[in-house]
């Protein structure tokens, strides 16, 4: 019998199962019906579930190949993961109500999946030069004439597909082919095949079918993909940063996973009406209620999430506590904003001692209980990657802007034992996805223990990843890290790709223009239309690019603001300007008097990503390679209920005709 192996990568605290636990493990093992109410669970803070995968060098069977020593295991760099799809009922805590919510959503299913937050994917967990299966089964059930005269009118909510958030493989055939559809009933085995060189960090994976892609991951289909790295930079090459973030001991640095995620979800009244509060206007449910996630229309949209009072989760679970912190202990944070529209603003500020309970406070007591006791300065962050991929120099944060997603690797340290608020902040109108100022909201409190008392933050981590560096990188290169880290913490030897310099495009130049206009019926308004350069989603129309050229992409947005996003080639950022003019990529958005209005854009220029906020009237410069994959994929905005309608389009890498043309060799779908 083959033998399941997972990696135990982060380390989480283990605890006695609560009755919670027992009543969910249930669940998952018979047909899923409605809960009673029990007395609730603590709350504390779970790491994600990593993925129980079979991996071909761990089968009790394997096969063998001969060597001089005799016959040996074969392990094919192989890993699959069963993941079904399938309704699930559970439970989500409402703080305002002091008790847990029925809900009934769509959700991940596999082996190892935690029964207690059954909405959080479990953590795949692989290498560079490693295959890895996905076996999805759509287990949904069948919706007959579920397709729309319009395709950018959301449809289909039960059929889905997958796709694998920033990795670089293939977008064609059974890789990251997000122009597949898997109906209810249909099993289907994805495979990418991640090449040696690939980039080590954080990366995730969403459905993307277009129509159900915002409704599936607002119901908690998301699950982190992180990618581990062992190789050792070089005078000639770069290598992971893996292999610096280390312990004393030399183990791997203590590391912390948090998914954001915003489920959306709603209770209705025998009219079909959302279920609201007679006092606060925030969306309720009853004690006989189950809250689902199945219309577009007032489930989602804007303004909808602050109006709904739903609180964003951490690694599926509302308002948790943070238990096994230790002050003085560096840690890395890999953070993944895994909602599906609001900005999130990640802050850690010190509590007032002896601060009041928050239990049942919602809202604006909950924002004036924040407002007494939240009082600290904020906590520096020092991101060393985004999006997975290594920045030449740690950007240092008082406050981590994360839009829908975006992936943040962060050192943090706490400096001195006690709680700490752990923050959503107000983002800047300007910052924000909406517009508007968003509301500040508490997403859960830290408790630090320990006699370690650090002043100096940013000496106290540039000492310990010098020694790291001393330790263990390769003599060569050793003195110019050490260098390195000692001018204001730079990461040079540890950037996955190489500057894009203006005299490496040789493409025509590419341009996105995001836009919103009135959907106008008889003279009124009657919804929006989601635009790319001027026009809604089209399957049959595709941009055009040659695999070997070099571009360079202007992104622009005329109303409103939108994370871009592009499978399978990252870009790196070159220039962002204001609607002035001004370059903000350095020093972010700054006021007439000097003071930071917003911090987003910051310390940004040269830095690689994936996913890159456009705010209105701003125009953004990036570039960009095509190498090694050819085929058809698409750019989007990462505001799901925007692509779902329309904000999206797709691109078409083809092979060089020898005259400066490409070759497609696939038609259009």
């Amino acid at each position: 019998m083959e033998r399941l192996s997972s990696i135990p990568a982060v380390q989480s605290r283990s605890r006695p199962r609560s009755p919670l636990a027992i009543a969910l493990c249930v669940l998952i093992a018979a047909p899923m019906t409605a809960p009673a109410q029990e007395k609730p669970a603590p709350r504390e803070l779970e790491q994600p579930v990593f993925a129980r995968m079979l991996r071909s060098g761990d089968s009790a069977k394997p096969l063998l190949s001969l060597t001089e020593a005799g016959a040996k295991p074969l392990d094919t760099r192989e890993a699959k993961l069963d993941l079904r799809i399938a309704f699930t009922t559970s439970k989500i805590w409402d703080p305002k109500g002091k008790k847990f919510d029925t809900v009934k959503l769509r959700s991940y299913q596999s082996p190892g999946t935690n029964p207690e937050v059954p909405f959080l994917a479990p953590t795949i967990v692989t290498s560079p030069g490693e295959t890895v299966r996905i076996a999805l089964d759509n287990q949904l059930p069948p919706q007959p004439d579920c397709h729309p005269a319009d395709i950018n009118v959301p449809h289909c909510f039960n059929s889905t597909n997958l796709h694998s958030h920033g990795l670089w493989v293939s977008p064609t055939g059974n890789s990251d082919n997000v122009l597949l559809t898997l109906r209810p009933g249909v099993k289907f085995e994805y495979e990418y095949n991640l090449p040696a060189d690939h980039p080590a960090g954080t990366f995730w994976y969403h459905p993307h079918l277009h129509g159900s892609t915002a409704l599936q991951v607002s119901s908690g289909m998301a699950g982190a993909l992180l990618v581990r790295g062992e190789r050792l930079p070089a005078s000639d090459r770069t290598g992971d940063i893996d292999t610096l973030l280390r312990d004393p001991d030399g183990a791997a640095m203590h590391e912390r996973l948090l998914i954001f995620q915003q489920v959306a979800y709603a209770c209705r009244d025998s009219k079909g009406k959302i279920r609201t509060d007679d006092e606060t206007g925030f969306w309720t449910c009853d004690e006989n209620d189950v809250g689902e996630i199945e219309k577009y229309d007032d489930q989602f949209g804007f303004g909808v999430w602050q109006k709904s009072g739903r609180h964003t989760s951490i690694n599926g679970t509302v308002l948790p506590t943070f238990d096994d912190l230790v002050a003085g202990r560096i840690e890395r944070w890999r953070l993944l904003h895994a909602g599906v529209r609001d900005t999130v603003n990640l802050q850690f500020r010190e509590m007032k001692a002896a601060s009041a309970s928050i239990e049942g406070l919602s809202g604006k007591a909950l924002d004036n209980w924040v407002s007494k006791n939240c009082t600290g300065a904020p906590l520096k962050q020092f991101e060393v990657a985004s999006d997975g991929l290594t920045h030449a120099k740690t950007i240092v944060k008082s406050e981590n802007m994360l839009q829908p997603g975006y992936r943040s690797d962060a050192l943090v340290v706490f400096p001195k034992a006690g709680r700490y608020c752990v923050l959503d902040a107000f983002a800047p109108a300007s910052a924000s996805i909406t517009n508007a100022a968003e509301d500040r909201q508490l997403l859960g409190i830290a408790d630090v223990t320990g006699d370690a008392k650090v002043a100096d933050v940013e000496a106290y981590v540039t000492d310990a990843l010098v020694a790291s560096a001393h330790k263990r990188m390769p003599e060569g290169v050793r003195d110019s890290i050490v260098a390195g880290l000692r001018d204001h913490l730079r990461l040079d030897a540890f950037v996955p790709h190489k500057t894009i310099t203006k005299s490496e495009v040789n493409g025509k130049g590419q341009t996105v223009v995001f836009d919103i206009k009135d959907k106008i019926v008889d003279g009124k308004k009657v919804g929006d239309i989601y635009l790319v350069d001027g026009k809604p989603y089209d399957p049959s129309a595709a941009r055009d690019l040659i695999l070997g050229q070099t571009e360079e992409w202007h992104l622009t947005s005329q109303r409103g603001g939108h994370p871009f996003h592009i499978h399978v080639n990252p870009f790196q950022i070159v220039s962002i300007l204001d609607k002035n003019g001004k370059e903000v990529s350095v020093t972010g958005d700054l006021d007439k008097n000097g003071n930071v209005t917003d911090s987003q854009y910051a310390n940004l220029q040269g830095t690689w990503k994936d996913t890159l906020f456009v705010k209105d009237g701003y125009n953004l410069y990036v570039r960009t390679r095509y190498e090694r994959y050819i085929g058809e994929y698409v750019l989007h905005c990462h505001i799901l209920d925007h692509e779902d309608q329309g904000m999206m389009q797709n691109v078409r890498v083809l092979v060089p005709d020898g005259k400066g043309g490409g070759i497609s060799t696939t038609s259009h779908h």
